[in-house]
């Protein structure tokens, strides 16, 4: 047989390096929780910060009255903590319920026509939050995974004060909200758990201005608010 050129012997042994290493190194790269795949539910824990505001719409005689030159909603931090429960509907497709206790702050910016300055107050609520969505996963890169969320809400507002009788109430707001949330998430494999960081918005369909007592101006030009929130959070799934 005819002996190969010294650069054609290299390719080959780099050739067969190659093939030997590949075997190697898919062994030394770990498949963490590879039963997780399978599991037709699990639970978790959920922690994150969210960001609230209210969408306003003016009654039709704001613009003409000279109660207020300008009201103005921004948003206001807060911290959500929660449980998870997922169920498991196909390969791509879960169920997931995740109940939790919602701290939220909305502020509201506003100056009358013979005003300087903005007056700013807040709004605080504790949302009894539950929502229920449904979870489009990706098929599984190695220990990483991508999904998308769609789903509604159910928001009940333990610190509403439509039917307070305090004077100094500048706007009263209803406890009982209702909405739809969408977003987006990676899920990260450990060997002993998945840490999944989120970020989603949760948007209010429901009125919550309460209009019982026009004693309040604010009450007088605003016709509807809306929740809106920006939650970030991190689930800690098994």
């Amino acid at each position: 047989m005819k002996k190969l050129p010294r650069v054609k012997k290299l390719l080959l042994l780099l050739s067969l390096s190659l093939l030997l290493w590949q075997p190697a190194s898919a062994q030394r790269r770990m498949i963490y929780m590879a039963e997780h795949d399978d599991a037709r539910y699990y639970f978790g824990l959920s922690f994150g910060l969210n960001f609230s505001t209210y969408r306003i719409r003016y009654t039709k005689d704001f613009g003409i009255t000279d109660t207020f030159k300008l009201i103005q909603p921004s948003f206001g931090p807060g911290f959500n903590l929660g449980l998870m429960g997922n169920l498991r509907l196909n390969r791509f497709v879960d169920l997931r319920l995740v109940p939790s206790l919602t701290f939220a702050e909305k502020r509201i910016s506003f100056n009358t026509p013979m005003g300087d300055s903005m007056q700013q107050r807040t709004v605080e609520s504790i949302y009894m939050h539950l929502p229920l969505q449904f979870k489009f996963k990706s098929d599984r890169i190695g220990n990483f995974r991508f999904y998308g969320l769609l789903g509604g809400k159910m928001d009940y507002d333990l610190a509403a004060n439509a039917r307070s009788r305090k004077t100094d109430e500048f706007l009263k707001v209803n406890s009982l909200d209702a909405g739809y949330e969408i977003g987006v998430g990676f899920e990260f494999y450990y060997p002993n758990f998945i840490f999944s960081p989120e970020i989603k918005l949760s948007q209010g369909l429901m009125n919550q201005l309460y209009k019982g007592d026009r004693s309040l101006p604010l009450t007088n030009a605003i016709d509807q608010l809306t929740t809106r929130m920006i939650v970030i959070s991190i689930h800690l799934e098994g």
